[in-house]
């Protein structure tokens, strides 16, 4: 912050002034700020050495002192253009950003060509949630010196809350350009790179940060978020403790505390660390999702939505609040108003398989018959089985359908051939009239639960590894299909759960439990307790390109299919198999809240966690459920 030599005052103060400032020049703080108090137990209300100790304060730390002393400072003589500057820093520090505002304000009507000061008020605009106008402020800081590398990295900032990301990234390599060892530059290059999905690379960037001012508490707040992003939880949650060490009034890393503390799937205490955010800065969109979203993980979607509503009023067009509350939306059953707001998931650089295609994008408004019309996979293997149901119905209102899935899918959806062309992920399509992303398609089609299409079988296992399996497996017993674990990343936590849950069905009589589990978390065959049996169908088993080829025609030879929350459930209700899902407490918004069916899936029976985490009472109620299943079945036998 700037500061002033003293001004001329009666001879002894002034010659008592000057021996402070030279002791403050010299860096010698504790000396300059007792010598600047023995002023002003002569003179209180001389305003160097108000203005100067208030600065001494700010230069160890102590923002409220210096808010206080700066403030008397201004009042003695408010035409200060510097004083008025270092009091914005001082409020600006304490997290008041609407009084620093005024102070800068004030600080550039007095001195309207001081680049620091723009620079300082972009700042505070900044985290009052406006960045188009602190983009404004840094373009006409540069204007008056463009080499001012603080207000590259500030416009950095701007720029990505703007969604502008690579611009962004080009803005904080060139403030790395005229300072490369500027920490505020690696760390908003870091954050760019964040939402451009590339959290390795952000990683590297705030550890330089870091490196440089370890004290950089928003470095360390948001080396967590990069760290949740590369599905580390425990240690992006240790990173953004010790931001909160370094600033226990951040705000930002009180909200990363709590998205860290959801991926641990401690609901209760994200909720705290939201609200602790919110006390500091009420207006607050990303605290406000993110206490949506611990809302939604205690089964309170409902509840949730003012939260995203009150988020989108600050913000209107903030993709993840919309996104969020689509979620909320959908879980709670009101599909049409959910899968409109979906659409905001294209806004993210991290949604898998999102394409970037030429031509006009099908919302359900134009017409199909008679034009190509051009689908794609996105996100992950389930959601293709779940949605190319779609694909049926649009043939039908006279569309040429051409779908492209993951290459693996290619030998499993072979059979919707007969209603449209079928190529890879990375296969060039024909020339098209309209494309639309899989998950969409409820949206373009005004889906609701009563018109979903959900006649199964849509899929069907091949004939000769059915009666292969079938030879295989025999008749003898009840024999369920099991598997147990999805996904390892983020977004699958907490649906999985050790195969060990099985047990108390191993142990009823007649039952034989085959194993449909392929992947992370096969090991665990290998570790069972003792007494549990699961048969492993033998090799080869869904061989490389055919996935889930061997895994339907097992399913279609068992007599139930039991699994976790991932892409075999899918599977089992598009064949139209008897299909039961354990749940946890939250699930995915497609399971809906509060039923034991899907209208997804006909045949498929939903079992829900009663206490979040609790998958050993849920597999005792299974099991009754099997031994009631199976009394059924030989009583029909």
């Amino acid at each position: 912050m700037p500061v002033l030599p003293p001004r001329s005052t009666p001879q002894l103060l002034q010659a008592a002034l000057v021996e402070a400032f030279g002791l403050h020049q010299r860096g010698q703080l504790a000396d300059a700020a007792a010598r600047y108090e023995a002023i002003l137990g002569v003179a209180p209300k001389l305003f160097d050495a108000l203005h100067l100790r208030g600065v001494v304060g700010l230069q160890q730390g102590d923002a409220a002192l210096a808010a206080k002393l700066i403030g008397q400072a201004v009042k003695v003589d408010p035409r200060n253009p510097v004083a008025q500057g270092n009091l914005g820093t001082a409020q600006a520090r304490l997290g008041r950003f609407t009084e620093a505002v005024a102070s800068f304000d004030r600080a550039i009507a007095l001195a309207p060509n001081q680049p620091d000061a723009h620079a300082n008020r972009a700042n505070a605009l900044a985290e009052l949630g406006r960045p188009a106008a602190a983009l404004e402020g840094y373009g006409r800081a540069l204007a008056l010196r463009p080499d001012h590398a603080e207000a590259q990295a500030g416009r950095a900032g701007a720029l990505r809350a703007l969604g502008r990301l690579a611009e962004a990234l080009a803005a904080a390599d060139a403030a790395l350009a005229l300072r490369p060892a500027l920490a505020e530059a690696h760390n908003a290059r870091g954050t760019a790179l964040t939402d451009l999905g590339r959290a390795p690379e952000a990683l590297a960037a705030f550890d330089r940060a870091i490196a440089l001012n370890p004290g950089m508490a928003k470095a360390h707040a948001n080396r967590g978020q990069a760290l949740r992003d590369l599905d580390r939880p425990e240690d992006a949650l240790a990173a953004i403790d010790l931001a909160l060490e370094l600033r226990p009034d951040n705000a930002e890393a009180h909200a990363n505390r709590g998205a860290a503390l959801l991926d641990l799937g401690r609901a209760d205490d994200a909720l705290r660390a939201f609200d602790h955010a919110l006390a500091r800065r009420p207006a607050y969109p990303d605290a406000l999702i993110g206490r949506g979203n611990a809302l939604r993980e205690r089964r309170e979607a409902k509840a949730a939505l003012p939260l995203y509503d009150r988020a989108l009023s600050l913000r209107p067009h903030d993709a993840l609040a919309r996104w969020n509350k689509a979620l909320a939306l959908l879980a709670l059953g009101r599909l049409a108003e959910g899968f409109a707001l979906y659409e905001a998931r294209k806004a993210s650089s991290r949604i898998v398989g999102r394409r970037d295609l030429a031509g006009s994008e099908w919302d359900g408004r134009q017409d199909v018959a008679g034009r190509t019309l051009f689908l794609h996979w996105e996100q992950g293997l389930g959601d293709t089985i779940q949605f190319c149901r779609f694909v049926l119905p649009l043939a039908a209102r006279g569309a040429r359908v051409v779908l492209s899935v993951q290459d693996a899918l290619l030998p499993l959806l072979a059979p919707l051939c007969s209603a449209a062309e079928l190529m890879g992920a990375e296969a060039q399509p024909p020339a098209f009239d309209l494309y639309c992303a899989l998950p969409s398609l409820p949206a373009a089609l005004g889906t609701v639960a009563e018109t979903i299409p959900a006649a199964v079988p849509y899929l069907q296992p091949d004939p000769a590894r059915l009666a292969r399996w079938r030879a295989r497996l025999g008749d003898a017993g009840l024999r369920i299909g099991i598997c147990w674990q999805g996904g390892t990343t983020r977004i699958d936590l907490g649906r999985s759960f050790g195969l060990a849950e099985f047990l108390p069905l191993s142990r009823i009589p007649g039952v034989r439990l085959i194993s449909l589990h392929r992947g992370a978390g096969e090991g665990q065959l290998r570790e069972l307790p003792e007494g549990m049996v699961v048969e492993v169908p033998e090799e080869p088993f869904d061989p490389p390109g055919a996935a889930f080829m061997d895994t339907a025609a097992v399913m279609a030879a068992c007599d139930l299919v039991i699994t976790s929350d991932t892409a075999v459930a899918h599977l089992a209700g598009a064949l139209g198999l008897p299909v039961w899902v354990a749940l946890k407490y939250a699930p995915d918004w497609r399971w809906m809240l509060g039923r034991e069916d899907s209208p997804w899936y006909p045949t498929m029976r939903l079992f829900r966690q009663a206490r979040p985490g609790d998958w050993g009472e849920l597999f005792e109620r299974i099991a009754q459920a099997v031994q009631l299943h199976a009394g059924l079945s030989r009583g029909v036998r």
